[in-house]
């Protein structure tokens, strides 16, 4: 019998958009003789399943089963591709514990931290990882721009603290600009973070681990033209991604020991993504963590995985069935 996969994508955040190209992408590569693969809309207003036809069924929240030439259906497995709420801050994480459902990405109570930027960022600084000086505002809170400029200096990036896909992120040169980063961050999400910038090399490296096995991918090299990887530059092709990444092998290896390590520090599951600069003194500093990263076929981790010589398709199989060993 084939296992039913429903991958699960849509969302309430500007990030839709890419969590349907994600959903796209991740059906391209499942294994269609192992799995009968389905794509779950799961929305404010609407949980749909898409058959085959193209037409959307609705899905029962009870158990999330669905009705396919009137026969009920149950999935055995979830893969979630949900950029943003409620898939990638512990909401549907959640659900899914509660029904039994097994998924993909990890679990409730790391998918909320990691999407909160700045408290995942401060509490792995309590085990040693690199991080970039900030400064942490909720919704009604203010900053002078001097305090933000004797803090943390120019330029400084202003970015939603529980947003993705560089939405609402500025990049400000000039004390003036600091108040509009703010009001537009504010726009994307209840919290904002104002973050120092670092001169330096950025990269990314992907991460899974299973109970057989643990794979940690080549780095990919984001070089743009842009003031820096923001939307223009991930999804319309304004950016250099440069696999595997043009620094030493000691400095590669010292990138993906971290990212290993930080992986069980959280006790992650799944795929993750890190991301990193890398300054003149060549000790990384994070940036984030991504735990439903973007797979498109030209996203990073896809990337990352045929310069490992691996195939996309083994490392979906793996995530899927390392539940049911």
């Amino acid at each position: 019998m084939k296992r039913n996969i429903a991958i699960v994508a849509g969302g309430d955040s500007s990030e839709i958009v890419i969590s349907l190209k994600s959903a796209e992408g991740i059906y391209s590569f499942l294994d269609k003789d192992k799995y009968n693969v389905y794509i779950a809309i799961v929305k404010r207003n609407e949980w749909a399943v898409k058959l085959p036809g193209g037409e959307h069924t609705p899905i029962d929240k009870n158990d999330f089963s669905f009705r396919e030439n009137g026969e009920v259906k149950h999935f055995d497995f979830a893969y979630i591709t949900i950029h943003g709420t409620p898939g990638e801050d512990g909401r549907l994480q959640g659900y899914f514990d509660m029904i039994g459902m097994p998924y993909s990405s990890c679990g409730m109570f790391v998918s909320a931290l990691t999407f909160n930027k700045f408290a995942c960022n401060h509490y792995l600084k309590g085990f040693g990882v690199n991080i970039a000086r900030s400064i942490h505002l909720f919704k009604g809170q203010t900053v002078t721009d001097e305090e933000v400029v004797g803090s943390l200096g120019l330029p400084v990036f202003v970015k939603p603290n529980d947003g993705g896909s560089s939405f609402g992120v500025t990049k400000v040169k000039e004390a003036s600009a600091i108040r509009p980063a703010i009001e537009k961050a504010f726009g994307e999400g209840r919290e904002v973070v104002i973050e120092s910038f670092i001169e330096g090399t950025e990269v990314t490296c992907g991460c899974y681990k299973t109970a057989e096995k643990e794979v940690v991918f080549p780095l990919t090299e984001v070089v743009t033209d842009n003031e820096f990887f923001d939307f223009d530059a991930k999804y319309n092709g304004q950016v250099q991604e440069i696999t595997p990444a043009r620094i030493s092998a000691e400095l590669t290896e010292k990138v993906q020991r971290e990212t290993s390590r930080i992986y069980d520090i959280l006790g992650a599951k799944g795929l993750i993504r890190v991301d990193y600069i890398i300054p003149a003194d060549g000790e990384p500093k994070l940036l984030e963590i991504n735990t439903t990263p973007g797979m498109t076929a030209t996203s990073f981790i896809p990337q990352q995985v045929r310069a490992a010589g691996l195939d996309i398709k083994d490392v979906m199989t793996d995530i899927i069935e390392n539940e049911f060993n």
